[in-house]
């Protein structure tokens, strides 16, 4: 027996192990303890919170009761997350930047994964809620006879900042009308032709929004719509909470670290309510059609399915998750421009479906997450480690090198959409599946893997 027959067999004896009675509950309430602990009292620390954020999946992934499961997530999103996240805030911002694509990537899988439409121009949706609350949330209904970047600071806001909980409503509805819209003179078309036509569309998009600045000055052009109002914050209900972070935090919690608080809680009620629909309408006779649709378009409408409904359900329940969170990006950031909505987001909300798995939920969340923290924390945090370096004078006394003389071209950060490329490869290679491939279609291939026997067995026998 090889080494690697060996680790195998000890791997799947410890797994079956840990995966015995009570030890599940143990393991996974010991886990969430000690990778909280490290990341509190190391809060700079990158590998810690990279295992605080395994945690949620050691607590997806254990058998335990649903219950227990809820517990854990609830104390890991609401008690533990905030906590380490007032001592180091760039933690809630990438927890906000998960929970923002996971809500994208689910709307996009509605379509592709579920209902096999592939929309290379989702991002458009996710800018039309944007620029929704980016115009009646800021200064740019007055500003409509004004050349872009001449107009004065003082001018009043169109609307009450509280408008914005009215407008996540109006942006959801707004994107799933648009994409409606957009699939009555589509759906005509499928597969490749598709894909380019719903491409166009993103990029019709970005440049109206990239154009609109005359002859009414509807997007302020290329400069983009600044100040975007957040919603008010009660101040006793901040000096309530900032009595209580003060003792855990160890330092008072700034208004703006209570925004990046308020955010990251209203993306995970969000994401959380886009889980539902989508696990729903997934076991739903819905979901059923999309399958259908998916696998033979042909034979799905021939059983009595309605084809073009069901393809405009996908591509309005698609569309209205991305338009919900484009409200809330406009909101968090203050600021939009057409260069946020290019066609590169699409992409990269397209990779995050395949990274995890078409079709799976939880695959899907976990690509956002991989993404997510490989674009803005590990590979920037390399890079980071780099320019220390070179900045550090160090030399290495055997090859007598000078880390100040480390070219600047290697930092990862620079090869992101390369390094992303090799891993989409890669996956297609060893796992096209995914992370977490949809339980349908390990259901299909469960039953391919029987077929394939049987058949061989009848064709030797003849």
């Amino acid at each position: 027996m090889g080494i690697k027959a060996i680790l195998k067999s000890k791997s799947q004896m410890i797994w079956k192990w840990i995966n015995t009675g009570k030890i599940p509950y143990y393991f996974s309430a010991a886990y969430l303890v000690l990778t909280s602990l490290w990341v509190y009292f190391s809060p700079l620390s990158l590998v810690a919170f990279l295992l605080l954020l395994s945690a949620a999946g050691v607590i997806y992934a254990f058998p335990v009761k649903a219950w227990y499961k809820v517990l854990l997530g609830v104390i890991l999103g609401l008690v533990v997350m905030p906590i380490v996240g007032a001592r180091n805030i760039f933690y809630l911002e990438v927890i906000f930047q998960i929970a923002l694509f996971s809500a994208l990537a689910l709307g996009l899988n509605v379509m592709t994964g579920s209902a096999g439409l592939l929309d290379m121009g989702y991002v458009a949706y996710y800018a039309i809620g944007a620029y929704l609350w980016g115009f009646f949330g800021s200064q740019q209904m007055f500003l409509l006879h004004s050349i872009p970047g001449s107009a004065p600071a003082t001018n009043a806001f169109f609307l009450a900042p509280n408008t914005f909980y009215i407008f996540l409503f109006l942006g959801l509805a707004a994107a799933a009308i648009v994409g409606i819209l957009l699939g009555l003179p589509v759906l005509r078309v499928r597969g490749d032709y598709l894909a380019i036509v719903t491409l166009g569309f993103g990029e019709v998009i970005r440049v109206l929004a990239n154009n609109l600045d005359k002859p009414l000055n509807l997007t302020n052009g290329p400069q983009g719509i600044t100040p975007i109002q957040r919603p008010t914050l009660p101040e006793p209900l901040l000096n309530f909470l900032n009595s209580i972070m003060t003792p855990l935090v160890g330092k008072p919690t700034s208004l703006g670290d209570f925004y990046n608080l308020f955010f990251y809680l209203l993306s995970v009620i969000i994401i959380i309510a886009v889980i539902y629909v989508v696990t729903r309408l997934d076991d739903s006779k819905v979901g059923r059609a999309w399958a259908a649709i998916k696998d033979d378009e042909l034979a799905a409408s021939s059983m009595g399915v309605r084809v073009v409904l069901y393809k405009l359900a996908a591509f309005s329940v698609g569309a209205s998750f991305a338009g919900i969170m484009g409200v809330v990006f406009a909101a968090s950031r203050t600021f939009i421009s057409p260069e946020t909505f290019n066609f590169m987001q699409s992409i990269g909300v397209l990779s995050m479906v395949i990274l995890g798995g078409l079709g799976s939920i939880p695959g899907v969340i976990l690509g956002a997450t991989v993404v997510v923290v490989l674009n803005i924390q590990v590979l920037q945090g390399i890079s980071l480690s780099l320019s220390s370096l070179r900045q550090s004078g160090t030399v290495i006394p055997i090859i007598n090198f000078a880390l100040k003389d480390l070219s600047a071209q290697i930092d990862p950060a620079k090869y992101q959409k390369m390094l992303f490329g090799i891993i989409l490869v890669m996956m297609m290679i060893y796992r096209p599946n995914g992370l977490i491939p949809a339980k349908r279609r390990k259901r299909e291939q469960l039953a391919e893997k029987v077929e394939i026997p049987d058949t061989l067995a009848e064709s030797g026998e003849a």
